[in-house]
């Protein structure tokens, strides 16, 4: 394994430096290339995700597929102005010369990606890696077979291996690629694993991009138009039966509009996630057993199930539930939950919000519900975390003009869009200084007092 994993570097190694992937027409033919590939897969890829997690169509489509076309347009349409030498200033004490900064590709780079939204979160990151000009070695999720064998299929049929390549297989096959020296990693899925990633990047001082997660709250404050916030945090948190690294993982709520709020999730599930919802459309299964092990763990010995809880180990199901008069003793306040149970949390006083964050390392997301100003201002000025939506969930992840990423134990490093294009791009500073004259003073020669000098560099 491990040669053939070193010759596969190496045959990427010689290809990026034959400079072929730099050029700006190459790099978006094989964008376009891409596109086509999943235009033509597209239904392949779907069936894919319905065996490997039970996903419907109309899910498939808007969280894993459409996603990537938004993102490949982007892309294609600015590459050629992102890529540009960019000239900055130059300071006086330079006097004579220009600065620029240009954008370099690292160069081979390997992309592992996880199994909740296996076909979207694996080629993302392609795309930047090809619009940047870099080649790049794919290793899908082991968990959702199905899907990355049409990945691997889709790379096989698009790309030669010394470009783009699929690797396969389970952690072993992780870690022997994490043994060799890549020129940039993009890692996403736990913060456990990111861990290990990060200290395999270290022994080779490779630059890593970290997408990991964590408990990502929605703030529910007494003015918020409760309707909508139930409604859109039912949404976001049990699409993918909450296997979604930026699913709200708990509410905290007003205690003023505590009943009504609960009444509204309740209403909300029934009417998206029930027995009767579930015969008209799919509802995704939990990955497998095991996690279904841990969900079924954070429901036993508890009186505080509000509504759902029911669980099919067999089936890798477990019921959309909303759990009450939760603490952050609780289980389930314990990590991040991963799957689709949602605990609700009441507040009296607005500190508490900031304490009870707090309580918890900085989160992948946050998602805020209020019409007041000054309630928005107090959050985002008070609380760190990688992004979030004002009056929403999960959507801000979708656009490729902003950058998606975690801050502290949630990840570090952004893409999407433009930011898809700086991660995989090293900006390389470069000073052009004339040959038409050479000033004296910066070999002692000059007369320039002190003075005249200290202008020069404050």
């Amino acid at each position: 394994m491990r040669e053939a994993i070193q010759s596969l570097i190496q045959k990427q190694k010689q290809y990026f430096y034959s400079g072929e992937t730099k050029g700006l027409s190459f790099r978006k033919a094989q964008l376009t290339k891409l596109k086509e590939a999943i235009k033509k897969r597209e239904q392949d890829i779907m069936d894919a995700l319905k065996k490997d997690l039970n996903k419907g169509q109309q899910e498939v489509f808007f969280t894993e597929i459409g996603f990537l076309y938004s993102e490949l347009k982007d892309m294609m349409k600015n590459v050629d102005y992102w890529a540009e030498p960019r000239k900055v200033k130059t300071p006086i004490s330079h006097m004579g010369g220009k600065s620029y900064i240009y954008k370099e590709p690292y160069g081979v780079t390997l992309i592992i990606s996880p199994w909740n939204y296996p076909f979207q979160l694996c080629l993302g990151p392609l795309i930047g890696a090809i619009g940047a000009g870099n080649t790049a070695i794919l290793k899908p999720s082991e968990l959702t077979p199905n899907t990355s064998t049409v990945i691997r299929d889709l790379i096989v049929a698009t790309f030669p291996e010394e470009y783009v390549a699929v690797v396969e297989g389970d952690v072993e096959v992780s870690q022997a690629l994490l043994n060799e020296k890549f020129d940039y990693i993009f890692f996403t899925g736990s913060t456990s694993v990111g861990k290990k990633v990060m200290e395999a990047a270290a022994k080779h001082l490779t630059p890593v991009t970290l997408e990991l997660g964590g408990k990502s709250p929605a703030i529910v404050m007494e003015d918020a138009d409760l309707k909508l916030a139930a409604k859109r945090i039912v949404w976001g948190k049990f699409i993918n039966a909450g296997q979604t690294c930026v699913a709200p993982d708990y509410v905290l709520v007003h205690e003023s509009r505590r009943r009504k709020f609960l009444k509204l999730l309740v209403h909300y599930t029934k009417k998206w996630f029930d027995e009767d919802a579930r015969r008209r459309k799919p509802y995704p299964r939990i990955i497998n057993e095991r996690h279904v092990d841990r969900l079924a763990g954070l429901l036993k010995n508890t009186d505080k199930v509000f509504y759902g809880g029911a669980y099919d180990r067999d089936q890798r199901f477990v019921e959309p539930t909303i759990m009450m008069d939760v603490s952050m003793n609780d289980a389930v306040m314990a990590e991040e939950i991963f799957g689709p149970i949602l605990p609700v949390l009441f507040y009296k006083y607005d500190y508490e919000i900031i304490e009870t964050v707090r309580k918890r390392p900085n989160p992948l997301a946050l998602y805020l519900f209020t019409e007041d100003k000054e309630s928005e201002r107090m959050v985002l000025s008070n609380l760190s975390f990688g992004g979030g939506c004002i009056n929403d969930t999960i959507m801000h992840l979708a656009t490729p003009y902003l950058p998606f990423g975690g801050v502290g134990e949630s990840g570090m490093g952004a893409y999407h869009g433009k930011n898809s294009f700086d991660t995989f791009t090293h900006e390389k500073s470069i000073f052009k200084q004339t040959t038409a004259f050479d000033l004296p003073v910066r070999y002692g020669q000059s007369q320039t007092s002190m003075s005249a000098l200290r202008k020069m560099w404050e």
